[in-house]
Formats: C-alpha cells, sequence, structure tokens
C-alpha cells in the first residue's frame, strides 16, 4: 500500500518540487492550495498528476479530515508555507502586518500540525516537515516581519520534534535560500548573465537550488532511513551564509 503525504501550498515555493518527488516515489497525494479553486487550474494539477487529490479547504480539521477519510491515513505532512516577501522598515508596518504574516507562516501551520499530530499519535508513527525560511540566518532591513516569523516556524518545528518523538512522530524543517520559485526567485529573473553574476558572489554554489533537490530531501527524511534525525532544521541554501 502506497504511502500518503498531506502537502500544503502545492502550487507555491517549496511545493512543486515537493509534490513532484513524492509523487515519483509512488506516494498517494493530498495536495491542498487556494489555485484548486480555479477547475481549469485543478484539472491541469490533476491530469499531471493522476490519481492525487486536491482540496482547497482552508479548515485545518476539514483538510485533515478529509485526507484521512479519502487516502486511509496520513504518513507525511509536508507543510509548505507561503507569504509575499514584502519590503516593510519598522515603524511603517502596523500590528495587523505582523499578524498577517504570523497567520500565514506560523498559525495555521500551527493548528495543522496539531491535527496531523493527533492522527499520526493514533498510528504511533508518522513524519512531518516543515517548509520555513533561511531568512532570519542573515537579518535584512526592511524584512523583520517576513524574518521573525520564518524563525518562529523553525522553532516550531524544534519544539514539536521534542514533543512528538515519543509518539514515534519524526519532525524536521527545511529551511530554503536562494530556492528557484515563482513567488521569490523566478528563473526568468534570475536567468541574465547580470544576475548569474550577483549569484556567484552570494552564493558558493554560484546558482539557484532546484525544486527537485528540495523534493529529494523530502522523500529522503520521510524514507525512515535515517529517523535518529529529528529537531533539525537544514539549510538549503548552496552554501549561503556561510561565506
Amino acid at each position: 500500500m502506497n504511502k500518503v503525504a498531506l502537502v500544503t501550498n502545492a502550487t507555491k515555493y517549496a511545493g512543486v518540487g515537493a509534490v513532484d518527488a513524492l509523487f515519483g516515489a509512488g506516494y498517494t497525494l493530498m495536495c491542498h492550495d487556494d489555485a484548486f479553486a480555479n477547475e481549469q487550474r485543478r484539472g491541469i494539477f490533476e491530469r499531471r498528476y493522476p490519481g492525487a487529490f486536491t482540496s482547497t479547504d482552508k479548515s485545518a480539521g476539514a483538510l485533515v479530515d478529509d485526507t484521512v477519510r479519502r487516502c486511509g491515513r496520513i504518513d507525511l505532512f509536508v507543510s509548505n508555507d507561503v507569504f509575499p516577501l514584502r519590503y516593510l522598515e519598522i515603524g511603517e508596518g502596523g500590528a495587523s502586518d505582523m499578524r498577517e504574516a504570523a497567520e500565514a507562516l506560523l498559525i495555521r501551520p500551527f493548528h495543522l500540525l496539531g491535527k496531523v499530530a493527533s492522527h499520526m499519535k493514533e498510528q504511533r508513527k508518522g513524519h512531518v516537515v516543515l517548509i520555513t525560511s533561511a531568512a532570519s540566518e542573515r537579518p535584512q532591513a526592511g524584512f523583520s516581519i517576513y524574518g521573525s516569523v520564518r524563525a518562529a516556524a523553525s522553532a516550531l518545528a524544534r519544539a514539536a520534534a521534542c514533543e512528538l518523538a515519543p509518539h514515534g512522530i519524526i519532525v524536521n524543517a527545511i529551511a530554503p535560500n536562494y530556492l528557484e520559485s515563482d513567488l521569490y526567485y523566478p528563473p526568468d529573473l534570475w536567468g541574465t548573465d547580470k544576475a548569474a553574476g550577483e549569484l556567484k558572489k552570494a552564493i558558493p554554489l554560484g546558482r539557484l537550488g532546484k525544486p527537485k533537490e528540495l523534493g529529494a530531501l523530502i522523500v529522503f527524511l520521510a524514507s525512515g532511513d535515517a529517523d535518529f534525525v529529528t529537531g533539525e532544521v537544514i539549510n538549503f541554501t548552496g552554501g549561503w551564509p556561510l561565506q
């Protein structure tokens, strides 16, 4: 019987790499994305991944219950959380800006993780991978909201790993930066000679990370072959910011 993976924001950020890799590894997929409200986009996705289930449900409880009802269980939860990167200096933004980012990058993932964990505790096993960000590794002016909330999400992964380990649930986070994605680093924008030069200065590997590379890392973390690794926040950054 195939393993079952629940992936959020399946068409954004790390979603494409995750879904491609998990589909290739034989997982049964439940994929959540707001884009699936558009029937044409949902149809394109379902034709690309035959047998995958799709959902636009924003309720954490309903999404988890629907996954279990349709797929039987959840073996892997990939919390791929997205929010626009906005330049906003301290003093310009209000509390509502922080709340909006926190809702998308911390509160909703926390709520979903709780629902998934309740299900996995009954199974006495499961894997969770939170996709956060390495942005907080080198804070930048104007991005205090984004960086601080992403750091909190990585801290959530560590805390959850400690709490859920006795139940056989393995929790890790992957923290990308310079990941090729339409949301943050679109390949068209970064494919010029000038951009390539900037990347070589910023990143020891000299290029953007590939979605398939991140997807392969998710598959490995969920494989069961390295389950002594839990509570880690793994930078996916091509060596940034070590130089």
